[in-house]
């Protein structure tokens, strides 16, 4: 073992809780020792004998590194005693009782095996970074102890996590751990510089000089491998000539390379590095460290799910952690190139990742686990509800999960077997299917990593390119670097980028043999299997802008890049997105990559969202309505026909169309309608079993009228009126004797009755038209007596009554003075009842 450590006073603390068969929660200062000496503490406390003890670390190079440094306090090669396991690398053994892995690694046994079989003991180192996979594996364990391994003990340790709300929950013993650190001085900038970042850091490393140097290295935090390559430019000449060697440290980097950053060498550096140095990697000799206070988070793009590096700025934790790093060894200098103010305002910690990631793979995972749902995990920190059900959501259109049960399907175990995200684990399962599993392979990597291209102008000869998709457009660019890559300048690629994308493809790859001649439709619709709610109509945009996609299912509207090679598909599905704001437009999408489908892929991807809809409009001027038969895939439209016969939708149009001209409109005599309105309503208050021919009786008949008809010139030819009678059927005699249209007086002339709302029916006549009557007409059977308006030979009524007897008793010898001396010519007999009527001379 190397010299003591701050660790070792906590070595019988732990053990004692190790044995007492509590769980470990540990606070442990940088430079403590607790990544290289916990694991060694349980091994010799026995805990190797009872099976292997993982160990978990956030990143790759943390995981292999750590693993090289414990295997040599042991005097051995990694791959021994110690080994380690991460995605495209392992060295193990038979005889490895000390295993690192990586969080991603450690939740993908806890699913394949749930329930751990062989190992002992789990250690979560770094805990505080929060990432996904570290959450998910943590609940699984804990799900297993308090179900069939209660054997089974946990540590979780972190350098700056609070260790109360983890302790609380998992029942553990926390303990604290003081460092090995020296007095780190802070600078601050003074004010916010416009200056590229390499520039800015060129002026950090002149102004710390070779005084506060002194002989150790400088370490530089960036936010990503391309702020590495500008800097390399920028402080060239620095470094140069305060005698450092210039080295950079990033997770993309070949572990040589890796390796070459962290050991100690001839002479000072000035390492250029990620985050990745930040915790669990030790470099020997930092006397000053240069903090950028940003970082490339991982995230996800909300809109398809994938994962996605977004430039933020980092916690206060994480400055601290950095700055740290220059007093490992001694006294050191921290240069931070951003305001005190702008610290101040900085969070304390980074979000969790289970609060602003995607949660499909975890979803899938927790199902395939045995759990019913992600709401079912026992989480120190649960999820947020919307994104669990987005997840669920995604996984029953990729078919990864039953629709009733939720349980996962054949296809959702299928797809756990890929390392990847479920929507691209579909990508390669339907690629292999299609016999295109080899580029398949190559697009899941693609969209798995960060673009290989480094954007600028060089972007722009995709645009000049027509292809199926962006993908196969990448595709051929990643095999030119692939065979040659001093191309990358020309074709605007990413060195970094399109090593790190062609490792994964060579891993997704393995057992699929290259295609020689690409089916590209079979790669279009493997795309199309792991987007299927991505798929959207081209729309061309206006004169110079970029063209406009139409989603289906309701999934709105986004803008195709200029440098897309689908520019002249009618239809694609949306592989990558960004979100921008562009003046008071709002928030707008903007795809990135895309690959041209057709539309009958879409019936065989999911014929159920396949419809058939009819779809009419009313043509005011030619008062005629158009319709067409629309073939629509969840809402999306993919085909227009004109309709040949009149349906249904047609029929609902002119039908709206005609009644918002009012029912007047169409027929030809306007009041009959009133009027025929009034008599059912009356005949209905006699006997309520005949119907009531009101505005809804008349809109049920214009509606029957407009079908098969298509416009206002043949509706105008219907007979309305009759048809509006005709609903009475077998009540429509005992309508006519309830309530008759005309009635017969007894000098034979047939006069009109008139029915209206609130008033009794009445009817109209010269006075003399009665004469010889001692009774007036009745409707209802004879139970109503109708009003009789007397008119005199002027046509004014001189009497309204309804009692004829009491009239020729009572009014008739009055009213004939006066009839007598305006109309002398006519014969007003004395006794009006035994009197004759004049001849009818027709209806009145």
């Amino acid at each position: 073992m190397s010299d003591p450590l701050p660790i070792d006073a906590l070595v019988p603390e732990v053990l004692a809780a190790l044995r007492a068969g509590r769980d470990l929660v540990i606070q442990a200062e940088p430079g403590a020792g607790k990544t290289t000496r916990l694991p060694l503490v349980m091994r010799e406390g026995g805990w190797a004998e009872r099976g292997e003890i993982w160990v978990s670390q956030p990143r790759r190079i943390a995981a292999r590194m750590a693993a090289t440094r414990v295997a040599s306090l042991l005097g051995e090669s990694v791959g021994g005693t110690v080994g380690y396991q991460v995605r495209f690398d392992a060295k193990t053994s038979e005889a490895t009782r000390i295993r690192f892995v990586t969080e991603g690694i450690l939740a993908r046994r806890l699913v394949d095996d749930p329930q751990l079989k062989g190992v002992a003991a789990v250690v979560f180192d770094e805990f505080h970074e929060r990432h996904l996979d570290a959450d998910l594996a943590l609940a699984l364990v804990r799900a297993l102890q308090r179900g069939t391994r209660p054997d089974l003990r946990v540590a979780v340790m972190s350098a700056t996590l609070q260790p109360g709300p983890i302790a609380q929950w998992l029942g553990a013993v926390p303990l604290f751990c003081e460092g090995r650190a020296y007095p780190v001085t802070i600078a601050y900038a003074t004010d916010k510089s416009d200056r590229p970042l390499g520039a800015q850091v060129a002026a950090a490393l002149r102004e710390l000089g070779r005084e506060r140097l002194d002989g150790g290295s400088a370490l530089v935090f960036l936010p990503g491998a391309r702020e590495i390559r500008e800097c390399q430019q920028s402080c060239a000449s620095v470094a140069d000539a305060l005698g450092l060697e210039v080295v950079v440290l990033h997770g993309e980097l070949p572990a040589d390379e890796q390796d070459r950053a962290v050991r100690p060498g001839a002479r000072a550096k000035l390492v250029l590095a990620t985050n990745v140095a930040e915790t669990s990697i030790t470099i020997a000799g930092v006397s000053c460290v240069i903090d950028s206070g940003l970082v490339r988070q991982a995230s996800h793009d909300p809109w398809t799910g994938l994962g996605t590096l977004a430039l933020a700025r980092t916690s206060k934790a994480s400055a601290e952690q950095r700055a740290g790093r220059a007093g490992r060894t001694r006294e050191g200098h921290c240069v931070r190139l951003y305001a005190r103010a702008d610290f101040d305002r900085r969070p304390a910690f980074d979000t969790p990742e289970i609060h602003r990631m995607d949660l499909a793979g975890a979803a899938l995972s927790v199902r395939a686990a045995g759990f019913a749902g992600l709401a079912a995990v026992p989480w120190f920190e649960p999820p947020p509800e919307p994104a669990c059900k987005a997840a669920e959501e995604l996984l029953l259109r990729l078919g990864a999960i039953d629709a009733v049960t939720g349980a996962p399907s054949d296809r959702g175990r299928a797809l756990l077997r890929y390392p990847v995200h479920p929507r691209l684990a579909r990508v390669l399962q339907a690629g292999a299917s299609l016999g295109v599993g080899h580029a398949a392979a190559g697009a899941a990597a693609l969209l798995s990593e960060r673009s290989i291209r480094r954007g600028g102008p060089e972007r722009s000869r995709r645009a000049a390119t027509t292809a199926s998709s962006d993908v196969v457009v990448d595709l051929d660019d990643l095999r030119a670097f692939e065979r040659d890559p001093g191309r990358a300048g020309g074709l605007g690629l990413d060195h970094g980028a399109c090593r790190t994308v062609l490792e994964v493809w060579r891993s997704l790859a393995r057992g699929s043999k290259r295609e020689q001649d690409l089916d590209e439709d079979a790669l279009g619709v493997a795309l199309l299997s792991g987007f299927p709610d991505r798929v959207a109509a081209v729309r061309p945009g206006a004169a110079g802008a970029r063209r406009k996609l139409a989603f289906a299912g309701g999934g709105g509207t986004a803008e195709l890049a200029e440098d897309s090679a689908v520019q002249s598909a009618a239809f694609v599905v949306a592989l990558q997105a960004t979100a921008r704001r562009e003046g008071a437009s709002g928030p707008q999408v903007l795809v990135n990559l895309a690959a041209a489908i057709e539309p009958e892929w879409l019936l065989e991807l999911d014929i159920d969202r396949l419809e058939e809809r009819r779809v009419a409009g009313f043509d005011a001027e030619r008062e005629r309505v158009d319709a067409v038969v629309e073939t629509r895939w969840d809402g999306l439209l993919l085909e227009s026909r004109r309709e040949h016969e009149p349906s249904e939708a047609t029929a609902n149009a002119l039908f709206e169309a005609a009644r918002a001209r009012g029912a007047s409109a169409w027929i030809d005599e306007p009041d009959a309608l009133a009027e025929l309105s009034a008599r059912a309503a009356f005949a209905h208050g006699i006997d309520p079993a005949i119907p009531l021919l009101d505005a809804g009786a008349f809109d049920q008949v214009l509606r029957e009228a407009c079908n098969g008809r298509r416009s206002f010139a043949e509706l105008r030819r219907a007979d309305l009126l009759g048809a509006l009678l005709g609903t009475l059927g077998s009540a429509r005699d005992r309508f006519e004797r309830i309530a008759p249209a005309h009635v017969a007086l007894d000098g034979q002339r047939r006069v009109r009755v008139h029915y209206e709302p609130d008033q009794p029916p009445w009817i109209e006549s010269r006075l003399q038209d009665f004469f010889g009557s001692v009774a007036g007409p009745r409707v209802a059977e004879g139970r109503v007596a109708v009003a009789i308006r007397l008119l005199a030979p002027n046509h004014r009524p001189v009497q309204i009554t309804t009692d004829l007897a009491g009239f020729w008793d009572r009014h008739y010898a009055e009213i004939r003075k006066a009839l007598m001396r305006r109309y002398p010519r006519h014969d007003w007999p004395e006794d009006p009842r035994t009197a004759r009527p004049p001849a009818p001379r027709g209806r009145r």
